[in-house]
């Protein structure tokens, strides 16, 4: 019969007080988190070699009898403990240094298992020994540390590997065969995967291969499964509440595209139809677009803002930073300026006067548009009557935050904005509870950036070209990774290059400098001297990265560009090509690493966004993909986003199986339990 497991690891033998203030330290509380605290590697140490045959610089695992114990101290402060072990075939000596009291557990004519290489240096002196081998005696049940294949862990200091193989071992024995087994019998059935206690079990101690992959599969697609139920369950929750139905608003729609200077691409018209369609049902939509750099999101933004004010309500725009912020302002405003709404701008350096003179606006209704950074979801801010939220660049906001923004008014639509490209896989987990469209299709006229990675050597040559350009009337970026000189870090800064370039290269021309320290004020100015055309260099931080148009910006220089994420010389490339000109991106870098060389290459060899995606999340993983942690997401120990696209897609066909079940709630109880217990957590 099951019973309730414990709820503190320290009730599991071997543990104590002392054991499990060192487990708190890497977040082990429960008996349920010991066990689901996984290896980080393994070690065969199953094929049992012959003294005779050992070999220098090989990790090998014997079986030996013990011949004889002794102890010497050659010096003060120095113990060496030296035990021979035979096997019938040679001899061999383990020896430990300072732990005399291993004495005790070697007496002569025991069997152990001992694992570890052959030192070289006494093998010199025609010895065979290892140096502080692991051990474990041979007769005394099931071998854990020697003679099998072994796991080894994360640790934190004052924990052995011994030590807590010792401990997840002994919950093991205890405990496994009480864990809640929450996934379906048919399921277990269906696709053929073991119960709970013998997958947990496989993962820690595997008997070989077939045995950790099937333990593996088993625990992966519960994690999987688990979290797609928990995305599904929020979006079923969303499509029960009743929604703003905006009714059709054509008129407007199509006066407003027939005063724009281009026509939709095809993909974004179609996107805009999903958009409009979800917009007039009954229930809040929830939508995700997605679209590589110069796709053309904003337009569709516009689009639906400018819907959702044609039917009395009020839209919102949050953005990730007041550049950013400001543009869109400055773009809604010139877009919209022939329909009469009244758009706001409200962001952290915005006065006191000012600022409440917009939130009296907001709340008396005679502000349409509100357009703003985070302070949009704080206190103290009273909406009239919200009916879409727009966030740009997803990716830099958590979860929780746009559900927070959200709340907002009575269930306004939702669009989340990402010009960051999904891998299919990694949409599917991050943002399970949103539908998806994409705009897969640049606007045309658009000429393919050229992108060329230089050394440091080919700077003036850079320079010479850039001159060239500017006298033809174009202007340029350059982007560094510091605001100001540093020791600890090997990398040039804008202050650097703003200086060099004011007082000899290009002091005939007009440079500005932008970064995350000069003041707000400053921003704008500088942002519109450049935008008109009064600066012809922009020196910069990475603070330019997302949303900066200005369409006769034609070359973009990153220094020192190994030391950037992919994703983030994507984006800063996509600041240039905005415009009829052919632009140009220089990467200019001397790369260390392997993967500073890859990623530089990868940048030359293509401009397909997913496709950087994906090269993005095979180098840095999932967990870092999108800049900030995904708050609102919980930790997979098992899955890789990376590697298990079919479990994604099954876990997901069986989540959405489940959850159109009526009542699946009580069919399942345990399973839906678990659900709301991963909600408070994350």
């Amino acid at each position: 019969m099951k019973k309730e497991l414990p709820k503190s690891v320290q009730f599991v033998k071997g543990v104590g007080p002392r054991y499990a203030s060192l487990l708190e330290k890497i977040n082990i509380y429960t008996v349920e988190d010991l066990l689901y605290y996984f290896p980080r590697d393994y070690q065969d140490r199953r094929k049992l070699a012959r003294i005779k045959y050992l070999n220098i610089g090989e990790l090998v695992t014997v079986e030996g009898e013990v011949l004889k114990v002794s102890e010497e101290k050659p010096r003060p402060g120095l113990s060496i403990l030296k035990v021979t072990f035979t096997d019938g075939t040679d001899v061999l000596n383990g020896v430990w240094f300072n732990q005399p009291y291993l004495k005790k557990q070697f007496k002569k004519g025991e069997r152990f298992f001992l694992s570890g290489e052959l030192n070289e240096k006494s093998w010199r002196y025609g010895k065979k020994e290892i140096y502080n081998p692991v051990y474990e005696q041979a007769d005394e049940g099931e071998s854990i540390h020697t003679g099998r294949i072994v796991p080894i862990y994360s640790l934190t200091s004052g924990m052995t590997q011994k030590r807590l193989r010792q401990i997840i071992y002994n919950a093991l024995e205890e405990y496994s065969c009480h864990m809640p087994d929450l996934l379906p019998e048919k399921l277990k059935k269906e696709y053929g995967l073991p119960d709970i206690a013998e997958s947990i079990r496989g993962l820690h101690f595997p008997e070989g291969r077939k045995d950790y992959i099937r333990a593996r599969v088993r625990l992966a697609f519960e994690e999987l499964f688990l979290l797609q139920l928990m995305v599904l369950k929020r979006k079923k929750g969303n499509l029960e509440k009743a929604g703003i139905i905006h009714r059709n608003s054509s008129e407007v729609i199509e006066k407003f595209l027939a005063g724009l200077p281009f026509r939709l691409t095809g993909a974004q018209y179609r996107v805009w139809k999903e958009i409009e369609r979800d917009m007039e049902k009954p229930v809040p939509m929830q939508r995700l677009l997605q679209g590589d750099v110069g796709s053309g999101k904003t337009i569709i933004a516009t689009l639906a803002l400018l819907k959702t004010m044609a039917n009395g309500y009020q839209g919102i725009l949050m953005a990730p930073t007041e550049i950013l912020a400001e543009q869109h302002y400055l773009k809604l405003s010139k877009l919209l300026q022939d329909t009469g709404f009244r758009i706001d701008l409200l962001i952290g350096s915005t006065g006191t006067a000012e600022r409440k003179k917009i939130l009296d606006g907001i709340a008396e209704n005679r502000t349409n548009l509100i357009i703003g950074t985070h302070t949009l979801f704080q206190e103290g801010i009273d909406y009239y009557k919200p009916g879409l939220v727009v966030i740009d660049e997803q990716h830099r906001f958590g979860v929780e935050q746009r559900f927070r923004l959200k709340e907002k008014g009575e269930n306004p639509d939702l669009l989340v904005m990402t010009a960051t490209p999904i891998p299919r896989t990694l949409a599917l987990t991050v943002y399970g509870d949103l539908d998806l469209s994409v705009i897969d299709e640049l606007p045309p006229g658009r000429s393919p950036i050229i992108t060329i990675w230089k050394n440091e050597e080919a700077r003036m040559e850079i320079y010479r070209f850039t001159r060239e350009k500017i006298a033809e009337g174009r202007q340029a970026y350059i982007v560094a990774p510091l605001i100001e000189p540093s020791e600890e870090v090997r990398a040039i800064s804008a202050l650097e290059i703003f200086e060099e370039l004011t007082e000899s290269i290009f002091q005939d021309l007009r440079i500005g400098l932008l970064h995350g320290r000069v003041s707000a004020d400053e921003k704008n100015q500088i942002m519109e001297e450049f935008r008109t055309g009064k600066i012809d260099i922009l020196v910069s931080t990475t603070v330019i990265e997302v949303g900066i148009d200005v369409p006769n910006a034609s070359i973009m220089i990153i220094e020192n560009a190994e030391r950037f994420g992919l994703a983030q010389l994507h984006q800063l490339r996509g600041r240039v090509g905005r415009g009829s000109h052919q632009s140009y991106c220089f990467l200019l870098g001397n790369p260390t690493t392997e993967e500073g060389r890859q990623r530089l290459t990868v940048m030359t060899e293509t401009s397909d966004g997913f496709r950087i995606a994906e090269e993005d999340l095979k180098i840095r993983g999932p967990g870092e993909f999108f800049g900030t942690k995904q708050s609102g997401m919980p930790d997979l120990k098992v899955a890789n986003i990376l590697k298990d696209h079919k479990l994604i897609r099954l876990a997901r066909q069986e989540a959405e199986n489940i959850i159109n079940i009526d009542q699946w709630q009580d069919i399942y109880r345990e399973l839906y339990e678990k659900i709301n217990v991963m909600e408070l957590k994350v």
